[in-house]
């Protein structure tokens, strides 16, 4: 999950561009901060997720969602889109949330966990942006929460993160289809304890996307600068690597935060290259067990 807006509506516009049907989007109430939001994300088959629901609405919301989602799938023979965790992995490191596999397995036909989740044949898609227009706003709000943990974002704080999102430069965008997992599924049999069911299928969905990253100059040019090492320096030339530390300087000169300290400014810096290697470390990690 890279970005509010254009996860979907790119993986859309490459349906389209083949002649395809496009697929039903799951999107968060949370981020509908005025009307005229919902109509738009209704008007490309988006269907509405409740968040920050106490904790039995909580469950009555997954039971209809999930619900919805086999309808869609089973009776509409739509395809749907839905992140693998609520809100964007803010250090871009992609790890699917347990509690989103449990919430597919709730519909279905049989009440067995793995049959329930075979039904939706879900399809992993890895998705590369080689720049994060977000990177600053979420180094932003990481030193916010340092320095006073109650911190929370406002609602202009998400619409302003949408509209960044959707106009600024993202420089290369990959989508990767994986493979569906339906046939790992089968192999593993059935747990007797759903949580631990749950983490398996997490984990294999992980594996799919982070083996499936598209790794750019930028990633490697992190990396080694996270690292202090020159494991990758034959990715990238000085140049590239000159022009990416001062595009992260550029970005950091637009947190308008008041008094940032020399050292807050070096935690926001880590945090930015962090945010571009993780892919690549994610990758690494899940191919040759780094």
């Amino acid at each position: 999950h890279r970005d509010i807006v254009l996860d979907a509506s790119f993986m859309n516009l490459a349906f389209l561009r083949r002649g395809m049907p496009t697929t039903e989007i799951a999107i968060g109430n949370n981020l509908l901060v005025f009307d005229w939001i919902a109509d738009l994300v209704r008007l490309n088959k988006s269907f509405i997720v409740k968040r920050n629901t106490g904790i039995r609405e909580a469950l009555l919301a997954a039971k209809q969602l999930s619900g919805y989602i086999h309808h869609a799938i089973l009776d509409k023979k739509q395809s749907v889109w839905i992140a693998q965790r609520e809100g964007r992995a803010k250090d871009s490191s992609d790890h699917t949330q347990d509690a989103l596999i449990k919430m597919l397995s709730l519909g279905g036909q049989t009440g067995a966990f793995m049959d329930n989740l075979k039904e939706v044949n879900l399809l992993p898609v890895s998705i590369s942006y080689e720049y994060d227009p977000n990177d600053y706003l979420k180094a932003r709000e990481f030193l916010l929460k340092r320095r006073d943990p109650g911190f929370k974002k406002s609602q202009r704080d998400d619409l302003f993160s949408m509209e960044t999102g959707l106009l600024q430069f993202k420089g290369k965008v990959h989508f990767q289809m994986t493979p569906r997992i339906n046939q790992k599924l089968e192999q593993i049999g059935d747990f007797k304890d759903t949580n631990e069911a749950a983490r398996h299928v997490s984990r294999i969905i992980d594996q799919a996307i982070h083996r499936s990253y598209e790794i750019f100059e930028v990633n490697y040019i992190a990396f080694d600068l996270l690292n202090k090492t020159q494991r990758f320096a034959r990715k990238y030339t000085a140049e590239q690597k000159e022009q990416f530390i001062d595009y992260l300087n550029a970005q950091l000169d637009k947190v308008d935060v008041a008094d940032v300290t020399a050292e807050e400014r070096e935690y926001m810096m880590t945090l930015m290259l962090t945010m571009y290697s993780n892919p690549l470390k994610n990758k690494l990690h899940t191919i040759l067990g780094e």
